[in-house]
């Protein structure tokens, strides 16, 4: 009596699909240590279940690595140009930009030091000037802010005096 044909599809039961699985998994891996042996055959299988758990299978006269390398004399494809590539342009645009915030953090600094009156010996008059004008309005501000704060501070206590 034989096997009644099955039709391949997806197994909607995800319980039936998992024991499915578990069952040709073996079967596969089975067929391909037979292929080793029988035939002399150089076989590498990797697989993912569904839910992500990993089964491989290599020949012991080989390994992983090796099929691939063969793989990719044989085909042409080089499987890992791409994803190098595309780390060393990420990697390369990474440096660019660490690169360029740290010069803006050498000019704040810089700006700082200056405006704290040291390292203005590299600066010419429009610089000097332009320095002056700033911190002309920054004392503006400051002044401004303390009157009104002042005036505000007056103002309660007058009023906590006088309730």
């Amino acid at each position: 009596m034989g096997r009644g044909k099955i039709e391949i599809k997806k197994i909607e039961n995800p319980t039936n699909r998992q024991v499915t699985y578990s069952k040709r998994r073996t079967g596969i891996m089975k067929k391909a240590k037979e292929l080793t042996v029988l035939c002399d055959a150089e076989v590498s299988i990797i697989m993912f279940s569904s839910t992500g758990k990993f089964s491989e299978y290599c020949s012991p006269s080989t390994d992983t690595k090796k099929i691939f390398d063969r793989y990719q004399q044989v085909s042409g494809i080089n499987l890992w140009s791409a994803q190098y590539e595309a780390r060393t342009t990420f990697i390369s645009e990474m440096q660019n930009n660490l690169n360029h915030l740290k010069q803006i953090n050498r000019n704040l600094r810089r700006e700082i030091r200056q405006r704290m009156g040291e390292d203005l010996d590299g600066m010419d008059i429009e610089e000097l000037r332009g320095l002056e004008q700033n911190l002309d309005e920054a004392l503006k501000v400051v002044r401004n802010r303390k009157v009104r704060t002042q005036s505000s501070t007056a103002y309660l206590l007058q009023y906590l005096f006088y309730s």
